[in-house]
């Protein structure tokens, strides 16, 4: 049946109250009859007047009102069209497959050639999806975009026609279910120029340290020193003055800068050139200079912008200087960082720390000592070294460790047994976590990342926090300590803690156990004292020997097994040459107690092959692939690693990755390597 224009709503009632009013009437009318009959009759010829008067009315009216009303809307939508063809803003409709059906004046001005009806808007604007108009449900959809030089901010929105009609109040019309689209372009191209102009011009904050100043001028004629400080200054203030910045000196080695955030890319894209510019500053000095650079960006004020240069200056020595650190917000950018560290002769930052170790330890009842997870011998010698500190000082202290591995078991086996020691002087992870008190000192050794700790819960509840690590820092740092001694160009933890030992009181006296196990750690960090080693590390060791290191008992302690052997033998055996200079191999993980140890052995081992600049060796442990970095000089395997997400030293470093088989880590570390090599990284 063909469906007729009705009317409808309050019209449709106040047109008919005249009819509906009869009915009352008629009840009147018998009433009067129950009265009197001749009254009756006289209010029913009335009431039929009455009647037909009102239905001749109605139905001789209505065809000429539904004219008026029809005549009324279509030029009330002339006027709403006429309106929107005028509308300042481009606005237009589309059908419910994405073609223009209609678009206003403006908006055909802007589209130009492209404004033809049937043109599909997806073919116009590419970043607007074909999938908007094929849900069947009202939503709105905004998208930016750039068009003929001007950029747009899009905003569409699909409506079912049923909910356009519904909005009519007077007319009726059928509903077929179809849904159009409006669509508006806002132009912001001024806008997005000034939002621009204004990020460009704000205020990034600056440092530059020389990291080896005394040591560099040490190694120059003194009359020529004054000579190599003033080249220094010139290659610095030219870098800064070419980006339009300003430098300040504030002190012999350090200076502060300032230059507009639109010049950071420049920088950032010639990798901050002048690392290498200072370090080519060449008098005759037998030491190469090298410098760290900090920038703060982005911070709400200018004091926040300066915190974060401060910030970023400290990841930067922390990491070994030589670099450049930009802190964004919370994001931190590294850059640099290939120098070789240059060990430090001088011991003062190790007395003053031991000071303050000290006064820390007098002023706290309990210490609880802990390394990172999978602990090694270094991790397990520091803490040794902690727990004589402690001990000495007759406070009660207790060593935090959850698995042995095969490279500490000879060690821990030699305390367990030894009647001297206290059963708890070992406690895991619960046992420490239900000792933390108010007068407890948490003293972390061998890393500073707090989730590679043995028990990171316990750095959230304890008040007193002291860490103490040889390996370069990263964003991710143990923030709440009270007391840090971080050096990178250490060649071990031990080394740190045996220095700690020679400072921190007159009275400590060493075991020859204890003294193995910091012996130990020395030996496995530095391969035997090849790798990182510098006069300190020799002075460390000649200590321990002093109290009784045995050297033939710790190389026995740490003899592999057969099994161990093998596996050593098989990664090698199957190791693969990549890029020409690095080894890249697999450790069998099956049969192993401890296959994180003796990958990190073979990667090791293949650094003794001619042509290798690195090797890297991956194992799966504990759901877990555990890649091991190594290297002699020639390339920072640490940056490499901090790539994949972990860290360590420029020539001892290591990774861990989660939900991925060994051949996908494989293949991560090699496009990491190939990037790396293509950008100039290493």
């Amino acid at each position: 049946m063909k469906k007729k224009i009705k009317l409808k709503g309050q019209l449709k009632t106040y047109l008919l109250w005249p009819i509906w009013l009869s009915i009352l009437l008629l009840f009147i009318t018998l009433w009067i009859f129950t009265i009197n009959i001749q009254c009756g009759i006289i209010m029913s010829i009335a009431l039929f007047v009455y009647f037909g008067i009102s239905l001749m009315l109605y139905l001789r009216n209505r065809p000429g009102m539904m004219n008026e009303l029809i005549s009324f809307a279509t030029d009330y939508a002339q006027v709403q069209r006429q309106l929107l063809s005028e509308f300042e803003l481009p606005y237009g409709v589309l059908d419910e497959q994405g073609r223009i059906l209609w678009s206003n004046q403006k908006m055909q001005e802007v589209l130009q050639k492209d404004a033809n009806r049937k043109k599909f808007i997806y073919s116009v604007f590419p970043m607007i999806e074909k999938d908007f108009f094929e849900l069947e449900t009202e939503h709105t959809l905004t998208v930016e975009s750039e068009y003929n030089e001007k950029m747009y901010r899009i905003v569409l929105r699909k409506i079912a026609i049923g909910d356009l009609i519904e909005d009519h109040s007077l007319l009726d019309y059928p509903d077929n279910g179809v849904f159009l689209t409006s669509f508006y372009m806002y132009d912001e191209t001024e806008i997005k120029r000034y939002s621009r102009e204004n990020e460009e011009q704000k205020l990034i904050a600056g440092l530059i340290y020389i990291d080896n100043y005394d040591e560099a001028l040490e190694s120059v004629e003194s009359v020529r020193q004054s000579l190599l400080v003033a080249l220094i200054d010139r290659r610095i203030n030219k870098y800064i003055s070419d980006i339009d910045g300003i430098v300040r000196k504030m002190e012999k080695d350090k200076y502060f800068i300032i230059f507009q955030k639109k010049y950071l890319p420049i920088l950032q894209e010639n990798r901050f050139a002048l690392l290498d510019e200072v370090k080519n500053v060449n008098i005759g000095n037998e030491m190469a200079v090298t410098i760290s650079i900090a920038l703060g960006v982005n911070g709400s004020t200018y004091a926040e912008t300066c915190e974060y240069s401060r910030i970023a200056m400290d990841l930067a020595l922390g990491r070994g200087g030589d670099q450049a650190v930009v802190k964004v917000g919370e994001n931190i950018l590294y850059y640099g960082g290939k120098a070789k560290q240059v060990e430090k002769t001088t011991r003062v930052k190790a007395r003053v720390k031991a000071h303050a170790l000290r006064e820390i330890l007098e002023n706290n009842d309990k210490v609880l000592v802990m390394g990172h997870k999978i602990g090694d011998a270094d991790s397990l010698g520091s803490a040794v070294g902690m727990y004589r500190i402690a001990k000495s000082m007759a406070k009660r202290c207790h060593i935090i460790i959850n698995d042995v591995t095969t490279s500490v078991k000879p060690l821990i086996d030699s305390f367990l047994s030894n009647s001297e020691y206290e059963e708890d002087m070992f406690i895991n992870t619960n046992e420490a976590i239900d000792k933390v008190d108010n007068n407890t000192v948490v003293i972390v050794v061998d890393v500073n990342r707090p989730n590679y700790t043995e028990c990171p819960d316990i750095l959230r509840i304890a008040k007193t926090i002291v860490v103490l690590d040889h390996h370069r820092q990263s964003s991710e740092v143990i923030d709440n300590a009270v007391l840090s001694y971080v050096e990178p160009y250490a060649s071990s933890a031990s080394e740190m803690v045996a220095e700690v030992l020679q400072y921190i009181g007159d009275n400590i006296k060493m075991r020859p156990i204890e003294a193995d196990a910091l012996y130990s750690g020395m030996v496995i960090d530095t391969n035997n004292f090849v790798n990182k080693t510098g006069v300190r590390t020799f002075e460390a060791a000649a200590f321990l020997r002093k109290n009784g290191a045995d050297i033939t008992r710790v190389r026995k302690m740490f003899r592999d097994d057969m099994e161990d052997y093998r596996a050593k033998a098989k990664v090698i055996h199957q190791t693969e040459i990549f890029e020409e200079y690095f080894a890249l191999s697999a450790c069998p993980f099956d049969g192993i107690e401890s296959p994180t140890i003796v990958a990190a052995q073979a990667a090791n081992e293949l650094l003794n092959i001619k042509g290798i600049k690195a090797s890297f060796v991956l194992t799966y442990y504990n759901n877990k692939i555990y890649m091991s970095a190594r290297s002699i000089d020639e390339v920072n395997v640490q940056i490499i690693m901090e790539q994949l997400g972990g860290g360590g030293h420029q020539t001892v470093a290591g990774a861990q990755l989660e939900g991925c088989t060994l051949e996908e880590g494989l293949k991560r570390l090699k496009e990491t390597i190939k990037r790396m090599l293509m950008e100039g990284d290493i």
